[in-house]
């Protein structure tokens, strides 16, 4: 923890903007407020001051049409203070497109140098990368918005799978929810682990959620690209899944040789031929288990995983829960 933020109260400001997803807000605030409650249940002063502040001040319109009332944003920054962007539409999201939104990218990029944290939650991260605080930094957003921060921001180092990521002062999470995970984080980071599970318990929450985000798509697991050698090759692959494969069938498919094979699927996407095969099984494992009735060993099967042991495994390396843990959640 820096010097200035030695000892509470800790100031939180909550950057929001017309048509902010309204849990990206709502989320983090409700666990800081609930810290709060905690150490007034414990006769201790509240140890967060919450701050909603937005470019001018007044009520602002969420995604979901709930208007929530924020104050102007401070002129002398926020020394020593937490910010936190939320996230929302991309039509939304303060850019240097229209003069509100470079207002509102020169303040973020003034009032970060001196915060001791900047944070985002969801597509927030876009936000603080178009201040250009994240060129060089591991940062996450929401998985469906993975390949978009990327590829408009090359010098971010974008990671699919996190619930949030931390380097140095700058904290990104993913999607929504994820907010509350990285809100829970700092809490544990300024009060302790006892606080930040006292958080937890009272708000139903994981103080450390088991997975990666990568649970709530099966999409994203693939991940490769739907043209080329990869798009072809997970077309041949994709109906024979519980099949017994190898890398040289993988090959003679795609009429190329191993060697080959191997290398276009590196250019193309990033992964190995087998890399490729266990996260379409994975992505197959995931949509069996959410239909109802289905279970684990039929899965196992007609995933191409075998036995339920060999799918556990998966999912535990690849997921970190169990297959019948994702199903309690998502079938």
């Amino acid at each position: 923890m820096s010097p200035s933020r030695a000892s509470p109260p800790f100031d939180i400001w909550l950057l929001v903007f017309p048509g902010f997803l309204l849990l990206d807000a709502a989320g983090p605030i409700q666990v800081f407020a609930s810290a709060n409650d905690e150490a007034r249940d414990a006769g201790l002063p509240p140890p967060y001051r919450i701050h909603l502040v937005a470019d001018g001040g007044g009520a602002i319109t969420s995604s979901a049409g709930v208007a929530m009332l924020a104050a102007p944003l401070p002129r002398r920054g926020i020394p020593g203070g937490t910010l936190i962007v939320a996230g929302g539409g991309g039509a939304d999201l303060p850019s240097s497109a229209t003069a509100t939104g470079r207002a509102v990218l020169r303040w973020l990029a003034r009032a970060s140098g001196p915060a001791a944290r900047c944070c985002s939650v969801c597509t927030g991260a876009f936000v603080l990368a178009r201040a250009g605080l994240l060129d060089g930094r591991d940062a996450v957003t929401h998985w469906q918005d993975v390949a978009a921060l990327r590829a408009q921001h090359p010098a971010v180092r974008v990671q699919d799978d996190a619930i949030h990521v931390k380097d140095g002062k700058f904290r990104t999470s993913a999607g929504i929810s994820a907010g509350m995970d990285l809100a829970l984080s700092l809490v544990e980071e300024d009060l302790g682990r006892a606080a930040a599970l006292a958080v937890a318990r009272r708000m139903v929450l994981f103080l450390k959620r088991p997975g990666g985000q990568r649970q709530f798509s099966a999409e994203l697991l693939a991940q490769s690209h739907e043209e080329g050698v990869a798009g072809q090759l997970i077309a041949w692959l994709r109906p024979r899944l519980h099949q017994p494969l190898d890398v040289a069938q993988m090959a003679a498919a795609c009429a190329l040789s191993v060697r080959t094979l191997h290398r276009k699927l590196r250019v193309e996407a990033d992964v190995t031929p087998a890399q490729l095969l266990a996260r379409l099984r994975m992505e197959l494992a995931c949509q069996l288990l959410e239909r109802p009735g289905m279970t684990v060993k039929a899965a196992a099967r007609r995933s191409g995983h075998g036995s339920e042991y060999n799918l556990r495994r998966a999912f535990v390396a690849r997921l970190g829960v169990l297959p019948g843990e994702y199903q309690a959640r998502f079938a």
